[in-house]
């Protein structure tokens, strides 16, 4: 959510959102589809008015979907599906239609992660991802409930993420308790009526709703990260009414909720040292060190700095102050992919952290100012405001703080970088407890899950843990890539053509498939 280009985006956004940890489950359940999908004709009966995607003359997006062919509706949807005479909101979706009508197969509904991330504008590039498929869907995106285009959602806040570390001593801690705490209070003083209705359940309940007003009696679904657990609630809360079914990044749904980023903390300590070896093989680039210990100390050198006095970057009017609770924040955001594109940009920007640290004055690249707006000012508050409310109301958290810091103290000598963030306290410390019980996985399902084998996001075990849930299911592992999000933007033939075959065939893989990250490389 943090630069102009959408591929560049997703792969920086699917996954920045999913933190903490599974607190106690909710006792109050609200009433099921069966109970009340009779009520519910006029959302599934109505009929959407496709028109323009582009809202102004300079919407460069919608004009960019207008040129492609693509064209938008707004779905109207209950805020309540408890109460579906109450008040309505609007769902944003696209639609690239199928030209080979002959052979169409039908919708398949695009989710690219977050949550909180938007895909209205997906269509055109999965169309050319899908190569010969493509033609034969009508590819539809959606911006989530309170997402994007559809019906907003902002609380006001002053970050655009809660993902920070709680630093190296207690009384960084206890600044993130403050500001934790001030989060969850100005999304209940802003939003109360609403928050209980931001959760991935009636995400899902939305996506039926598409369903039903596409006139479709299956549909097809591809979900990136968080997109992979709202995939999977779909399947079980509406069984038999999925087609093909793709999972990119998967997430165990067991593990889903606040702390889910130390299912990965292992697996971001890893990635930054795959980078630090990157980076101690250009040290006359970076000037970071010249082997992959030297890198390291390096990094913590930096971090020790920002603990002391906040370390002050670039100028003014992109001019930040940093301290220990938010750099480790910064070397995640880096770490989603080991390309070198993307291992260039980290290099830059720890240089720069390093010249910081050293008192030295410092430029900011314009992806790294905009990382640092996105993190450390309002100018996302939207996209934080939805990532919070959505993670808050589907799991419950712990309240109290020091389970947090016990976990902290633990984790500190195993994950000396990450493990202070990985178990932070969270706004969902401090949130009302969800209405509903997080969804069960009690029925089988088809799908096709992805997954590299050092994902940094979404751990690989997560996703042999899905595929251990979903019987019927086939898991495709990346093999040697620190890697979140795969299909179509890793450039990896063997996992975009196994896809591909299973998108336009129907059938899953006889097997389970592994693909290298060498081997399976195309050319550029």
């Amino acid at each position: 959510m943090i630069t102009s280009s959408p591929a560049v985006r997703r792969t920086s956004a699917v996954g920045l959102a999913l933190l903490a940890c599974l607190g106690a489950a909710p006792t109050v359940t609200a009433p099921t589809m069966s109970q009340s999908e009779a009520r519910l004709d006029r959302y599934y009966d109505q009929r959407l008015g496709w028109g323009s995607c582009a809202k102004s003359s300079d919407d460069t997006m919608g004009r960019d979907l207008d040129k492609a062919g693509v064209q938008c509706a707004d779905v109207t949807v209950p805020l309540d599906y408890a109460d579906p005479r109450g008040r309505t909101i609007t769902v944003a979706i696209s639609r690239l239609k199928a030209t080979d009508t002959r052979h169409r197969i039908g919708s398949i509904l695009l989710n690219n992660g977050g949550p909180g991330g938007t895909a209205l504008e997906s269509p055109p590039e999965f169309h050319a991802w899908m190569k010969k498929a493509g033609p034969r869907y009508d590819i539809v995106g959606f911006d989530p409930r309170f997402v994007g285009r559809s019906t907003p959602l902002d609380c006001g806040l002053p970050v655009g993420t809660n993902l920070f570390s709680a630093g190296r001593s207690r009384a960084s801690f206890e600044r993130q308790f403050a500001l934790q705490k001030d989060l969850a209070d100005k999304c209940r003083a802003t939003n109360a009526s609403v928050l209980p209705h931001v959760t991935t359940r009636n995400t899902a309940r939305d996506m039926d709703v598409i369903r039903g007003a596409l006139d479709e009696k299956k549909i097809s679904y591809f979900g990136y990260s968080y997109g992979t657990y709202l995939g999977t609630v779909y399947t079980q809360m509406f069984p038999g009414r999925t087609d093909r079914v793709v999972l990119d990044g998967a997430i165990d749904p067991r593990k889903f909720g606040p702390l889910l980023l130390r299912e990965a903390v292992g697996e971001n300590e890893q990635a930054l040292a795959g980078w630090a070896s990157w980076a101690a093989a250009r040290n006359d680039t970076y000037g970071l060190g010249r082997t992959r210990a030297q890198v390291l100390a390096t990094i913590d050198r930096v971090i020790r700095a920002s603990a002391r006095a906040p370390l002050t970057v670039g100028s003014a009017p992109d001019a930040f102050r940093l301290d220990d609770t938010q750099t480790p924040f910064l070397l995640l955001a880096g770490l989603d992919s080991d390309t070198d594109e993307s291992r260039a940009a980290l290099g830059e920007q720890v240089s720069v952290l390093n010249e910081a640290a050293a008192g030295q004055p410092t430029r900011l690249s314009p992806q790294f100012a905009g990382l640092l707006r996105f993190a450390l000012t309002g100018e996302q508050s939207h996209h934080g405001s939805v990532q919070s409310a959505v993670i808050c109301g589907d799991v419950a958290a712990p309240r109290d703080p020091e389970v947090y810091w016990r976990a902290i103290e633990r984790s500190r000598a195993a994950y000396p970088r990450f493990g202070a963030l990985a178990n932070n306290i969270g706004p969902c410390a401090f949130w009302d407890r969800p209405r509903e019980n997080p969804t069960q996985v009690k029925h089988d399902a088809k799908a096709l899950i992805v997954s590299a084998t050092g994902d940094p996001r979404t751990a690989h075990k997560g996703a042999v843990a899905l595929h251990g849930l979903l019987p019927s299911s086939k898991l495709i592992t990346l093999k040697g890539a620190n890697r979140h999000a795969i299909y179509g933007l890793y450039e990896n033939a063997c996992v975009d053509n196994k896809v591909n075959q299973y998108l336009a065939t129907g059938r899953l893989p006889t097997n389970d498939r592994i693909c290298s990250k060498q081997a399976g490389l195309q050319p550029r």
